[in-house]
C-alpha cells in the first residue's frame, strides 16, 4: 500500500501554499482534484506536471473504487479547490475508506478559511462552530440556526454572493442582531472584512459579490423568554404578524416585540413572520 496525502491549497492568492505542498504534489503519482482547472493552475504557475484526475460530488461514486485501487501501487495527493480538503467536500469519504483498506493518509497542512476567518473575528474561540454553507431549503436552515442558538460561541458559516443577504436576514430573525464579522474574497485581491451587527452588514452588502466567509458571535447561552406569555394562539400571532408587516415594522423590531409579548421562541416567530407574507 501507497500513501494519501491530504493536501491544503491556497483558498485564494498562490503564495500562501507551502514549500511541503509543493514538494508533495510534485512528487507523488497523481492528484486527486476537486476541479482540475483550478487545481491546473496552480500547479502550472510552480511548474509541477504530475497528472491530475477529477475527484468530486458528481463523480465520487465512480471514481472512489479507482482511486483507492491507484493507492495500491501509487502515491495520491488529495486537493480541494480551495483550503483543505474534506470541509464541504467528498474528501471525507476518500479518506475514510483509505483508512478502512489499511492505506497510510498524511495531512499536508495548509489554509483554510474557517481558521482564517476566525483568527481575524476578534471573537474569543476557544471553541467554535462551523456549520459551513447552510441548506437550502428554508425549514432546515431554521432548525440549524434553532439547534444553535443557545451556544456561547463563535459560529462560522460559507455563503454565496446570491444567498448573503438573506442568509443575514435569518440570522437576524433567527438570532437575533449580534456582532459579526463577514469576510469577502479571503486573501485575493479585493479582500474586505466587515466588522459591526447584523443590521448592518445588511444594508453594507447591498450588491454583494465574491465569496463570503461569516463569523458570527455566540449568544449568551440561554434562551430569554417574557413572563408575559398573553398571545398563544398561532392565528393571533399571523394576524400580529400580518398587522406589523402593513404597518412597515422591520422584521428585526416586530420578531422583538412578538417574543417579549409571547416567549415564544425567536425561530418559531420569524417562521411565523415569513408565514405572514403569504397573506399579504
Amino acid at each position: 500500500m501507497q500513501t494519501l496525502y491530504v493536501v491544503g491549497t491556497p483558498i485564494g492568492n498562490l503564495e500562501d501554499v507551502t514549500m511541503r505542498s509543493l514538494r508533495v504534489l510534485q512528487d507523488v503519482d497523481l492528484i486527486a482534484a476537486e476541479d482540475t482547472r483550478v487545481t491546473r493552475k496552480l500547479i502550472s504557475h510552480y511548474n509541477i506536471s504530475t497528472k491530475l484526475t477529477s475527484y468530486h460530488r458528481y463523480n465520487k461514486v465512480s471514481k472512489l473504487p479507482k482511486l483507492l485501487s491507484m493507492l495500491r501501487d501509487s502515491d495520491v495527493a488529495l486537493v480541494t479547490d480551495a483550503g483543505t480538503p474534506g470541509i464541504n467536500d467528498p474528501g471525507a469519504e476518500l479518506v475514510s475508506a483509505a483508512a478502512d483498506k489499511g492505506i497510510e493518509i498524511i495531512s499536508i497542512p495548509g489554509p483554510s478559511a474557517v481558521t482564517s476567518s476566525i483568527s481575524i473575528s476578534g471573537f474569543q474561540a476557544d471553541s467554535f462552530t462551523c456549520l459551513g454553507f447552510l441548506p437550502r431549503k428554508r425549514s432546515d436552515r431554521e432548525n440549524m440556526f434553532g439547534s444553535i442558538s443557545t451556544q456561547s460561541w463563535p459560529v462560522i458559516i460559507f455563503e454565496a454572493p446570491h444567498r448573503i443577504k438573506s442568509t443575514l436576514e435569518d440570522i437576524l430573525g433567527i438570532l437575533g442582531n449580534r456582532r459579526i464579522i463577514v469576510c469577502r474574497e479571503l486573501s485575493k485581491l479585493h479582500e474586505e472584512s466587515f466588522r459591526g451587527f447584523v443590521t448592518e452588514a445588511i444594508d453594507y452588502f447591498d450588491v454583494p459579490r465574491g465569496e463570503f466567509t461569516i463569523v458570527l458571535e455566540g449568544g449568551s447561552g440561554t434562551n430569554s423568554k417574557s413572563k408575559n406569555k398573553c398571545i398563544q394562539n398561532y392565528q393571533e400571532i399571523l394576524d400580529l404578524c400580518t398587522l406589523m408587516r402593513s404597518d412597515g415594522v422591520r422584521v428585526k423590531e416586530a420578531v422583538s416585540l412578538i417574543v417579549d409579548k409571547t416567549g415564544i421562541s425567536r425561530q418559531k416567530v420569524y417562521s411565523m413572520w415569513l408565514d405572514s407574507n403569504k397573506y399579504t
